[in-house]
């Protein structure tokens, strides 16, 4: 999400000669010892380890000795001490002190099959040649079978019942009316569980229910208040620019009623979990999140009423959000269903997201998936990182994605929870084209705008006009553009983290080879080279 990286240097150096990595699993850092015995049998040094002594030298033979052939003979003597003490002292230990010289001694190492496994592993080579031969070839398969409707709304009912098929004309947002329960009179927001954990929109919430009765509309006796679905959403990838985007969007007075840019609700929260490490907690009902929107439903219905200032924009105005984590994470199903065989998600948050919404506008944000995933590594992980540690998390996550390749698919292994949480960085978030791919199964081509930060940092003004008009909001006020323009960058990198400097060049060679052909495919899909960022 951050539009600094963009800003920064990086370096830029290439190094084409490392074609192997040596690959240690994570699971071998804890090391076992392993007793190492020697065979003295097929060795020529016995004599090399016998000192004869003979007669004691004389003090005048002494001095005729050159100094250096004394130092040399002491030296000698010494070193022979201490090889043979090493031997003595550490012989049920790891080894001798001192290496010998493989040419005396000839090791026999005993070892369980569990510490050979182990040590193999370590040994173990990428041959990225073949790795992206491999990638290649899996990216040329069946486009997945969207569920059929019925599946879908009977996987969940209560979000069906509340939603309707149709939405009031006339309004450009996706909003009806839903029937006011005099249960809610004295605080429609109470029980909401979005207030108990943003403190900003329990400030929002606390201004609408002091009027929120003046909102409600009459008919046949009874109360209704106006709902609302996002018009837009902005769906990834994280540490791509999307807070910037959000925020900057807000400026514009047909966008500006949005209170919270990533609810997280179509992927986690409606499932229960907000943290997946920490859990189900409790589930998010889907009024919490039209509540999300209630800011910009009154503005609307203050216009229907006709109480507004007489702008007849009011009707325009447009809902949104941004959660990052709407494009890639369907980790949910997993942890629900974990009893069931399915290798991938049976359902995506797409499916649901067209059925109740099909008019849906889609903008996906993105940039160099190898500085996306340092920007990823720097921004979520708290202590001890460096370049060097960097390195390492993703020569161990690309070893683990390769396992999973020689045995499933590209989108399995892209999609599977398990191997997500075993690689120590998020390498399949940058693996745009498998998710992007999934979400053109169910939305149309013009549904979606793509957009990289490269771009959105190098020229703001144009990258945000594109956004306008895909939403086809009005132009905006000289007044607006400007403050627009000047608006500080959102969530930019912290001071610590740029002074760790950029990844190692093998890092960043290492990882644009193994992008490579997912890039190709993606610049393929959207008819634009730039998704190759072969000039980043």
């Amino acid at each position: 999400m951050t539009l600094s990286d963009c800003k920064y240097g990086s370096n830029t150096q290439t190094d084409h000669s490392h074609r192997l990595h040596s690959l240690p699993m994570a699971e071998n850092y804890e090391k076992r010892p392993i007793r190492t015995f020697f065979d003295f049998r097929h060795t020529n040094m016995s004599e090399n380890l016998v000192v004869k002594w003979g007669p004691l030298l004389s003090l005048t033979q002494l001095r005729s000795v050159s100094k250096v052939k004394v130092v040399s003979f002491l030296m000698g003597l010494t070193l022979t001490f201490l090889v043979m003490a090493s031997y003595i002292l550490t012989w049920d230990k790891k080894g001798s002190l001192f290496t010998p010289s493989p040419d005396h001694f000839r090791p026999v190492v005993v070892l369980t099959s569990t510490a050979a496994d182990e040590v193999s592993s370590e040994k173990k080579l990428i041959d990225m040649k073949s790795l992206v031969k491999n990638i290649s070839s899996k990216l040329e398969y069946t486009p997945r079978k969207v569920p059929d409707k019925k599946d879908i709304i009977e996987t969940d009912s209560r979000l069906f019942s509340v939603i309707p098929r149709h939405f009031l004309p006339g309004i450009k947002s996706p909003c009806w009316y839903e029937e006011f329960s005099s249960e809610l009179s004295t605080d429609p927001y109470k029980r909401n569980l979005f207030t108990l954990r943003s403190k900003s929109f329990k400030t929002v919430c606390d201004h609408l229910k002091t009027n929120f009765h003046q909102h409600l509309h009459h008919r046949d006796s009874k109360l209704f208040r106006l709902r609302c679905l996002p018009f837009f959403y902005i769906i990834g990838q994280p540490k791509c620019g999307t807070t910037d985007l959000f925020h900057r969007l807000l400026l514009h007075p047909e966008v500006k009623f949005n209170t919270m840019k990533e609810p997280h609700w179509w992927t986690r929260k409606r499932f229960g979990y907000i943290r997946f490490k920490d859990g189900f907690q409790e589930s998010f009902p889907v009024e919490d999140y039209l509540d999300l929107f209630d800011l910009a439903a009154h503005n609307i219905q203050k216009e229907i009423s006709g109480n507004s200032s007489g702008d007849h924009r009011t009707l325009q105005l447009i809902t949104g959000e941004a959660s990052a984590s709407t494009m890639w994470d369907n980790q949910a199903w997993s942890y629900l269903h974990g009893d069931r065989e399915e290798t991938e998600p049976p359902f995506l948050a797409q499916d649901f997201i067209h059925t109740v919404q099909p008019g849906a506008k889609i903008i996906i944000m993105l940039r160099d998936p190898v500085e996306r995933l340092y920007s990823d590594y720097l921004y979520f992980k708290m202590a001890n990182k460096s370049a060097e540690d960097f390195h390492q998390k993703v020569i161990e996550s690309v070893q683990l994605f390769q396992s999973c390749l020689s045995e499933r698919s590209l989108r399995s292994c892209v999609y599977n929870t398990s191997l997500s949480n075993a690689m120590p960085v998020r390498l399949n978030l940058g693996m745009y084209i498998i998710f992007l791919l999934d979400w053109l199964t169910v939305f149309h081509r013009e549904q979606i705008l793509v957009l990289r930060l490269e771009d959105y940092a190098a020229n703001l003004n144009v990258t945000i006009k594109k956004v306008f008009d895909f939403l086809s909001v009005g132009p905006l006020s000289e007044q607006v553009e400007v403050a627009l323009t000047k608006r500080p960058m959102s969530n930019t990198r912290r001071a610590a983290d740029r002074n760790l400097g950029p990844m190692l060049p093998a890092t960043r060679d290492f990882l644009r080879e193994f992008h490579q052909p997912l890039n190709h495919k993606l610049a393929s899909v959207l008819d634009n080279k730039a998704f190759l960022w072969s000039n980043t």
